[in-house]
């Protein structure tokens, strides 16, 4: 006869399970869970390495005149010891110069930047009362490095065969930047290499020299230039405003020829006595780049071909997907490429952050399902293929809940991320064994057949849960003090203690669950024989009940009655 006294369940796993076993929910408890880790996976923003909040700020002081000592003693030292008094701030250092000081800041990493930034911008403007005579407005210009790194670059570059000037070169590449900087969650484009339009004045000396002139009269005058002339602005008599301006005063390299420098023996002197105007690029930007590329793309072949570009860099917004944020700007690149072609020009990716991020991700979730696949068999030859089956589906389900938490806690997925994950994918199965294996001894065990399956898989999760809540909270402590860890490495290294004991805590509830559960529907009691066999048993021993032979009755009577 079965045995159908309940077994007292005395730890959380032994309620877990008994709660779960027979409950028509925990399917679905699976099946939504799994979801949840798949769109996790999916949706999470995606990087190579984890973002790290390093900021500061720089206060730029002028005071015209001083020499550097004076902007040492009277603006730089002083400023330095008010910004001391700030919390959050880590480095102090600052450089006098002629006319000017500039004293720079650095936050302590983890920071809030925009705390930061306010607390440094109340400080200078609280003790403007304190700054000397004939000093200017100060200059706060907070600088945050999430948003000064690339994740994409594109090299621009004109064919050999391209008649496209560089003016219009440049200025098409411009227009992209403006397009490409609407895309959602780009944070800052720049352009390094890139020229602009302007009219060159190179001054002839000599003549210069025969009229008596300076340079000086030379710059007032192309100055003057600069300035918004004419416009007179006055009143009427009865009260009305009234503008007088030129449109488009200067628009040709006729009209910087044709403006008056000076006087001389009263004949007017123009710039083009003593000058040659062009209309060009700016010459007085020297930062020019070239790129070096293979002409044909056969990798193994040199470098062969160099030519000026200029290079297009996009960041993205802190904590956003670097792999969505890189597609959205190659789309765009798409878009243009036959405009591009029609003009001669070529662009080549040089990096593409969110491509290497993807692929980092990618190839660590390969190598994951490469483990995953490592335990299962072995498990086979261990328990068994049913048994090896429940454990493999535990690990899926362990990361798809450590996946959601780290989504819904604004964590992004990189490869210290994954690093955590596959440090406790170890660990992770150890919970699920354990139970398992117990089930697999109770199965196995003298007496099973007068056991209800049910009260058997409560009684064998139960049995173990206390050793098994034990060990994994030691473990889970062993990785909780990596949370406090300072400095730029532990920023780097938070994703480990910050997932790991997730993912433990998340096997324990797995495996007292879903281990039951799933024993329920694939495992069976074994079928003992009616005879047990002991006589090749020279210890008189029952191999399959482990008992004495004369202490069982293997009689047709008694077998009568258990059928």
């Amino acid at each position: 006869m079965k045995n159908t006294e309940p077994y007292v369940v005395k730890d959380i796993a032994g309620k877990l399970g008994q709660a779960f076993l027979r409950n028509p929910l925990t399917a679905v408890l699976g099946i939504i869970l799994l979801a949840l880790g798949w769109i996790s996976l999916s949706t999470m923003p995606r990087e190579e390495d984890p973002q790290i909040a390093i900021s500061g700020g720089g206060i730029i002081v002028a005071m015209p005149g001083a020499t550097p000592l004076e902007v040492e003693n009277i603006i730089a030292k002083p400023l330095e010891k008010k910004l001391r008094e700030v919390s959050g701030i880590e480095h102090v250092y600052s450089m006098s110069m002629d006319n000017v000081g500039i004293v720079n800041v650095m936050y302590y990493i983890g920071e809030d930047r925009e705390d930061s930034n306010l607390k440094l911008y109340d400080k200078v403007m609280q003790n403007m009362d304190e700054m000397p005579k004939g000093v200017m407005q100060p200059l706060i210009k907070p600088f945050d490095i999430d948003i000064d790194v690339p994740i994409i670059t594109i090299a621009f570059f004109r064919q050999e065969h391209s008649k496209i000037s560089t003016v219009d070169f440049n200025e098409k590449i411009r227009k992209l930047q403006h397009k490409i900087n609407a895309i959602d969650n780009v944070a800052k484009t720049t352009l390094k290499g890139a020229h602009k339009e302007q009219f060159n004045v190179e001054v002839d000396m000599g003549k210069l020299s025969a009229y008596h002139l300076s340079m000086g009269q030379i710059m007032q005058a192309i100055q003057s230039l600069a300035a918004n002339v004419p416009n007179v602005k006055g009143r009427t008599n009865d009260k009305k405003l009234v503008i007088f301006g030129i449109s488009n005063a200067i628009s040709s390299v006729e009209d910087v020829k044709n403006v008056m420098v000076a006087n001389y023996m009263g004949s007017p002197i123009y710039l083009r006595d003593v000058a040659n105007v062009e209309k060009g690029i700016d010459k007085q930007n020297f930062q020019d780049a070239e790129i070096i590329y293979r002409a044909d793309g056969n990798k193994t072949n040199p470098f062969s071909k160099a030519t000026p570009q200029v290079t297009l860099s996009v960041a993205k917004l802190a904590g956003k997907n670097a792999v969505f944020v890189a597609e959205d700007v190659m789309e765009m690149l798409e878009e243009h490429k036959d405009e591009f072609n029609e003009s001669g020009i070529e662009y080549i990716v040089t990096r593409n952050y969110g491509e290497r991020a993807n692929e980092a991700v990618n190839e660590l979730m390969h190598h994951l399902i490469i483990t995953i696949v490592i335990i299962a068999v072995m498990l086979i030859f261990a328990l068994g293929w049913r048994e090896s089956l429940i454990v493999t589906f535990t690990v899926p389900a362990i990361l798809a809940i450590t996946l959601f938490i780290a989504y819904i806690t604004g964590q992004t997925i990189n490869r210290i991320t994954l690093f955590a994950f596959l440090l406790s994918l170890g660990l992770l199965v150890d919970a699920a064994i354990i139970v398992i294996e117990n089930i697999h001894r109770h199965l196995h065990s003298p007496g099973v057949e007068d056991k209800e399956m049910g009260a058997l898989l409560v009684e064998a999760t139960d049995e173990v849960g206390g050793p098994t809540n034990i060990a994994t909270l030691a473990i889970i402590m062993t990785m909780v003090p990596m949370a406090f860890v300072g400095g730029m490495m532990g920023s780097f290294m938070k994703p480990i203690p910050y997932n790991v004991p997730v993912a433990l805590f998340a096997s324990l509830v797995v495996a007292y669950i879903f281990t039951p559960y799933l024993s329920l529907k694939l495992l069976k009691k074994p079928e003992h024989d009616e005879h047990h066999d002991i006589k090749n048993n020279p210890y008189g021993i029952c191999e399959i009940c482990e008992g004495d032979h004369e202490t069982h009755k293997h009689d047709e009577e008694i077998n009568r009655e258990k059928k």
